[in-house]
């Protein structure tokens, strides 16, 4: 019998799972919240940016997905968005805790103000916390769950280009996650975050205030591997992973998604690039 040219589907790694992921209206969350779904998953997106939320949801379908507006530094937001979760869907299988901020491009620590500190660390990290506390309320009970949190690169390599509010919140997201999957793993969840390098997010395109061919090739170059772009949709499949149970027995992981850059000693080449160019420099001003 000659065999069929079609594709065969994908197998459906969340098939029957119940998904909730913050920031899920745009940038890395939506980019999840499609992949979640094309994978079997029902999912709630939580924001608040509703009119891109609403769009999304009616993007992917009413029937897989749904909106509820949620300000994670708010606990009373947090809560109810679960619970209207296991109400519409029945359960709780995974939370992706995404909603973050980058605060002001405030590099000197001579800058840095009460205020500065407050808006960055009650979205990345006080977020962070509501929404393991309300997922790990639900998912106690039925002794399994996910519980995955989007830290940064800046978790392990660190530098005068990242805002020491931004970095000091994703380190406190890392030891979040380390610490959880200590408590939870009795109760068979899982807690995991993913580490990304740098990304063309509205996000991040919002504070740095360039457009996104521009920033691609600024992250391009200056990244370790060559002829790959780190995307939205990269970070969602590291994502998909660890949410299935393709990574039943892993925990307490920060998956770093950067091409190899924190691994990277880049200031032995830098410094030597330097060198070379001066001593170029000098023997061409010498000719001349």
């Amino acid at each position: 019998m000659a065999s069929s040219s079609l594709p065969s589907p994908i197998a459906k790694r969340l098939e029957g799972k119940v998904a909730f992921i913050t920031g899920g209206a745009s940038g890395i969350g939506a980019a999840t919240a499609r992949l979640f779904v094309q994978h079997g998953a029902k999912v709630t997106i939580a924001d608040i940016q509703d009119n891109l939320a609403t769009s999304l949801v009616q993007e992917i379908g009413a029937e897989n997905t749904t909106f509820v507006h949620c300000n994670v530094a708010i606990e009373s937001d947090v809560q109810n968005a679960v619970d209207a979760t296991v109400a519409k869907f029945g359960k709780l299988d995974i939370m992706f805790s995404n909603a973050g901020v980058y605060g002001k491009p405030v590099f000197s620590i001579l800058d840095v103000d009460s205020d500065l500190i407050k808006n960055v660390f009650d979205v990345n990290v006080v977020g962070g916390f509501f929404c393991a506390k309300h997922a790990a309320r639900v998912m106690i009970p039925e002794k399994k769950g996910v519980i995955l949190f989007t830290a940064s690169a800046a978790t392990v390599v660190y530098g005068s280009e990242v805002p020491h509010t931004y970095a000091a919140s994703k380190c406190a997201v890392l030891g979040l996650t380390k610490n959880l999957g200590v408590e939870l793993g009795k109760y068979g969840i899982r807690v995991n975050c993913v580490s990304p390098y740098l990304i063309s997010t509205p996000l991040l395109l919002n504070q740095i205030g360039i457009d996104k061919q521009t920033a691609d090739e600024l992250f391009a170059q200056g990244g370790n591997l060559k002829g790959a772009l780190l995307d939205e949709e990269g970070v969602a499949k590291s994502l998909l992973y660890l949410a299935s149970d393709d990574s039943k027995y892993v925990s307490g992981l920060n998956l770093v998604i950067d091409g190899g850059y924190s691994t990277t000693n880049v200031a032995i080449p830098e410094a030597y690039n330097k060198l070379l160019s001066s001593v170029t420099h000098q023997t061409i001003n010498k000719e001349v």
